[in-house]
């Protein structure tokens, strides 16, 4: 079982700051390193999906398509890089929508799970790559090794007042693949 999950702003792209948004593609920057760590952890036969919450959709800060326009070019630059990203899953809900797959709840957790026809119960073997409290929190939630990273929104401050701790702490993507590569059990 190869799977890896990856918040998507402060992991793969540049985090546009507080109360911003990634709305058009023009604002969307990867972070140095993450082009190679996903063709790295592709090269490697990792299953990767990208969980990310996307609210500004539900607070009408931008559209459901201009989403998708955006997931669309991130998807097709990291396959000109050589990774694959086997599925994107966002939740658009706002935070007091009480939905199922807004992080750290695991809905969209446990639809990639289903998609690989493994049980949820497999995750103690993958890993959750994040940059928030609510990204290591779903990973725990799952059950996945968690990996905090810090290249978005949070850094090691915010920790002291996080109710889980990350398995890991490192600079980002590319430092949080070596520690996936390495240590998998294969």
């Amino acid at each position: 079982m190869k799977v890896v999950f990856l918040d998507r702003d402060g992991v793969i792209n540049k985090f546009p700051g507080n109360g911003n948004y990634v709305t058009k593609i023009k604002e969307f920057h990867f972070i140095s390193g993450s082009l190679e760590s996903i063709r790295c952890l592709t090269e490697e036969g990792f299953d990767i999906f990208v969980v990310s919450n996307q609210a500004g959709v539900g607070k009408g800060v931008y559209s459901e398509r201009k989403l998708q326009h955006i997931n669309r070019n991130m998807l097709r630059e990291v396959k000109k890089h050589g990774g694959k990203i086997k599925r994107v899953f966002y939740c658009t809900h706002r935070s007091d929508a009480g939905c199922g797959c807004r992080k750290p709840e695991i809905g969209n957790i446990r639809k990639a799970f289903k998609l690989v026809n493994k049980p949820l119960s497999s995750a103690r073997k993958s890993y959750f790559v994040g940059d928030t409290e609510g990204d290591i929190q779903a990973g725990v939630n799952a059950g996945c090794k968690t990996i905090f990273v810090l290249s978005g929104r949070e850094n090691r401050r915010h920790l002291r007042g996080w109710a889980v701790k990350p398995d890991y702490i490192v600079k980002d993507l590319s430092e949080a693949t070596k520690i996936i590569t390495n240590n998998h059990v294969k």
